[in-house]
């Protein structure tokens, strides 16, 4: 299992009401081999289909954007209308790591499917969420604000809804797009029993994070004429910390005030079953429930059957367990891996720092880049930490293989030098992705947020080790290898990397210490 990468993506069409075209976009999805579209909700009110599907990175990217090019095709937004606010006949798309994917990969493929898109559709794309290259892009509805018809007369015009990729001009029918990476979120509605738009939107607001509600939780309150009701239509973005009963019952008490209560409730797109056990235990008073609890999970899931977990997916405790134990993998390949992602993560966090307020936006735009490219390395280095593993145990299976014979000695030579190779090319990858961190490291300690100044020297000593550790596994490996030149070139190449590495953290750490110097002294104080 530690190669298989799964990603979900839910695209959202602002179509809900021609079945013809809401089958022709699922049979687009459907028709690219190993992707699963495992749910499909559509509504007449409105008049929007919200699609889930998932698979590996590129084969979902593959479906999406052959489902959206048909949609540039059928839908005409002119002749839209919907209770949804929209901007686009492919209004967002957004890209969820699910298993071996980092957030990370997900930000490099929501810019590959925007890039590809609007070039072959020529509907300009925002990018949004964790792919946002401005920080008031990172809320949907900011971008979306105005709507079609509202940013019909400003893209192109006004410098700040320039898009991020294709023309800067709308498409005159299919509008704009946005797509990003996010972590799974659950879409939940709640429906009252009236028609008092007032209603809706109050209970909006006292849910929403933005206005005094709770956090991790988006809202607005629409109109569902056909119905005789209004909605409350919420986004859950962390459902594990802010719970779906939570919301309710916030909107239910709001609610009372203007004499309406909640008649009924909806979820949208998939589900996460801890969600659903949150909410049973919470109205059901129970004190203990889970999974291996509930009777059809244990017959059909083998609930009692321990799960195998890659080393990514196990917690800080378990992983070290791991490290520990008298075995050759996870080992100091993967440690060094693992280093430097926590490295280049600590570079997001003093870039993240360093965006917001009038003292940084001389450097807003240099840091939201460093961020973007921080946490590409961050997702690429984790997933190394499996790789070098991999790659370790390929070598031990070559090596074990049979020797009876001339043929099955040459083959096993043959398969041990290739696994080699490889088992050292891995370190390298290592090196070159610590390093790159390494750069952007030096440049947040030098310009950014001076109270995260030992954030930033913290980023430069893991990543220098994860660079001399990697090293060692190059080195040790190229002792094992019969091919002359590529001995030669892999030595001269972690050579030069180590001794950049090694200047570029000298300097950051010399950064680092003068502007803690200077908070010292008092020169700059913390807020």
């Amino acid at each position: 299992m530690t190669d298989v990468k799964i990603v979900e993506s839910v695209p959202n069409f602002s179509e809900g009401r021609r079945q013809e075209v809401i089958d022709a976009l699922a049979d687009a999805i459907r028709s690219v081999e190993g992707v699963k579209l495992l749910d499909l909700e559509y509504d007449h009110d409105h008049n929007r289909s919200v699609f889930t599907l998932i698979g590996e990175p590129q084969k979902v990217k593959e479906a999406v954007l052959k489902a959206s090019k048909l949609a540039v095709q059928k839908i005409d937004l002119t002749r839209h209308k919907g209770a949804h606010p929209r901007m686009g006949a492919v209004d967002v798309v957004p890209f969820i790591p699910l298993h071996g994917v980092t957030i990370g990969e997900c930000i490099e493929l929501s810019k590959e499917f925007g890039e590809e898109f609007s070039r072959a559709c020529n509907v300009p794309v925002y990018l949004y969420a964790k792919s946002a290259t401005r920080p008031e892009r990172v809320e949907l509805p900011n971008i979306r604000e105005g709507e079609f018809e509202g940013l019909r007369q400003l893209i192109g015009k006004d410098p700040a809804k320039d898009p991020d990729y294709g023309p800067k001009k709308i498409h005159p029918t299919a509008g704009c797009t946005a797509t990003g990476a996010r972590n799974f979120l659950i879409a939940f509605n709640a429906d009252l029993n009236t028609t008092d738009l007032r209603a809706a939107k109050a209970c909006a607001d006292a849910v929403r994070a933005t206005t005094g509600g709770l956090v991790n939780i988006q809202a607005m309150g629409i109109e569902l004429p056909e119905r005789g009701m209004t909605q409350i239509s919420m986004n859950l973005t962390n459902p594990g910390r802010t719970r779906m009963h939570q919301a309710l019952e916030v909107v239910r008490n709001e609610a009372r005030r203007y004499g309406a209560s909640v008649v009924e409730t909806e979820i949208v797109g998939m589900v996460p079953l801890f969600a659903l056990i949150d909410a049973v235990k919470y109205y059901l008073q129970v004190d203990k429930l889970d999974e291996s609890m509930i009777l059809d999970l244990y017959y059909l899931a083998g609930a009692n059957e321990p799960t195998e977990k890659t080393f990514t997916e196990m917690s800080l405790i378990e992983f070290g367990d791991e490290v520990r134990r008298a075995h050759a993998t996870p080992g100091g390949g993967s440690v060094a891996a693992l280093m430097g992602s926590y490295g280049a993560g600590l570079v997001c966090m003093v870039s993240g720092l360093s965006l917001s307020g009038r003292k940084f936006a001389a450097i807003k735009d240099e840091m939201t880049g460093l961020r973007h490219t921080a946490e590409t390395d961050r997702g690429i280095l984790m997933d190394l930490v499996e790789k070098d593993s991999a790659a370790f145990e390929d070598v031990m299976t070559a090596i074990r293989m049979p020797e009876g014979t001339d043929i099955e000695k040459r083959k096993k030579a043959e398969q041990v030098e290739a696994a080699t190779k490889h088992a050292s090319e891995v370190p390298l990858t290592t090196i070159q992705h610590s390093l790159k961190a390494l750069e952007a490291a030096r440049t947040v300690a030098e310009k950014g947020n001076i109270n995260a100044i030992t954030d930033a020297g913290v980023a430069a000593f893991a990543l220098f080790a994860a660079v001399e550790g990697a090293a060692l596994n190059v080195r040790i490996n190229l002792g094992n290898i019969h091919d002359k030149a590529f001995v030669k070139k892999m030595s001269e190449d972690v050579d030069q990397l180590v001794a950049a590495a090694g200047k570029v953290k000298e300097e950051t750490v010399s950064t680092v210490e003068t502007r803690m110097s200077e908070l010292a002294a008092g020169q700059q104080a913390i807020p």
